[in-house]
């Protein structure tokens, strides 16, 4: 495993298989605000800082993964809890299930409200064109849903795993990674996720399908002081 492609995880998907969706300068790059709110730098110098904060605008709040840039002078650099990066090590079995869903724009409107409900901030308008999404759906109603996020040559991250409170418990997430997964190692990548360290249900989960904890990683968020 090349170790410092997931230590740089965003930087290697938009330099790599997402560079379609890249806005790029030298050593900088960036999701569009609509599709994700993530940013990186290829390594820490300020030459990467000043090139990551012409992308960015006044109001835009970004995060990074593992490589932070130098805090550049009227932007706040702030550290939120370290996440648990995990890989999946071999295609789990598919677990059993009720029918799911390939989600498309016409499920948009449900994604984003379930999400907003479960794990606000990140899922935005255009995630959907960084991967495959799929749904579990009950008597019309948005159950549970996950996808693909991130993508890195070799690599597939599995995010946006999450299951309205009214149907936690019956397995749909699991059902939903283990789909993912095995697509994904079909496809010739390894699927990888992250996860904050606290959140031990989502852990145990994953761990029944086959991930194992690779790294530790930074977090922060990167956004202008307010009075600039």
């Amino acid at each position: 495993m090349d170790a410092h492609v997931l230590d740089n995880p965003v930087w290697h998907s938009l330099t790599t298989q997402h560079s379609t969706l890249a806005i790029t300068a030298p050593g900088a790059a960036k999701y569009p605000p609509a599709v994700a709110p993530f940013a990186a730098v290829g390594d820490e110098s300020g030459r990467a800082t000043t090139q990551l904060t012409s992308l960015l605008g006044n109001d835009e709040c970004v995060y990074l993964v593992g490589v932070a840039p130098c805090v550049p002078p009227g932007w706040s650099l702030d550290t939120k809890p370290a996440i648990a990066q995990m890989v999946c090590q071999s295609p789990p079995p598919e677990v059993a299930g009720p029918p799911v869903t390939v989600m498309s724009g016409t499920h948009r409107d449900d994604m984003l409200a379930l999400t907003a409900l479960v794990f606000p901030g990140f899922f935005r308008p255009r995630t959907l064109e960084m991967g495959q999404y799929l749904g579990i759906l009950e008597g019309g109603r948005l159950a549970a849903m996950s996808g693909e996020r991130m993508r890195i040559d070799g690599f597939q991250e599995i995010s946006a795993v999450c299951t309205h409170p009214d149907h936690v418990g019956r397995g749909y997430a699991q059902r939903l990674v283990s789909l993912l997964c095995r697509s994904a190692f079909r496809r010739g990548f390894t699927p990888f996720l992250h996860v904050y360290h606290d959140n031990l249900r989502a852990i145990s989960v994953y761990s029944r399908l086959g991930f194992i904890e690779r790294a530790s990683l930074p977090l922060w968020s990167l956004h202008k002081h307010a009075d600039n």
